[in-house]
């Protein structure tokens, strides 16, 4: 018997087979959302891409590369957070 119609966000959250899908949706928001948890590194900070929980920025020059590292534990902590979860382990700056 046909139980009616089901969410497209329901079966995006909870089939098996759209774990990938799941996983890369949690990285594009964790970089569309970066500017969002520090609008104040706009000029400097530019987040690439989330791979294996490691988020990859290209930093302006050296100076704000070296800042950036002092603070890692801090913008992981933030970051995850802001999601209410776990999505970042690691940071590297480029």
């Amino acid at each position: 018997m046909d139980k009616g119609f089901i969410k497209l966000s329901d079966i995006i959250n909870n089939e098996p087979a759209f774990g990938g899908l799941r996983k890369r949706i949690k990285e594009t928001e964790v970089i569309d959302g970066f500017f969002e948890i520090f609008p104040d590194l706009s000029k400097v900070v530019k987040p690439s891409r989330v791979d294996k929980k490691t988020l990859f920025l290209k930093v302006e020059n050296s100076v704000w590369r070296s800042e950036l590292k002092f603070s890692e534990t801090r913008i992981i902590q933030k970051i995850n957070e802001f999601f209410k979860e776990e999505r970042i382990k690691h940071i590297k700056f480029s």
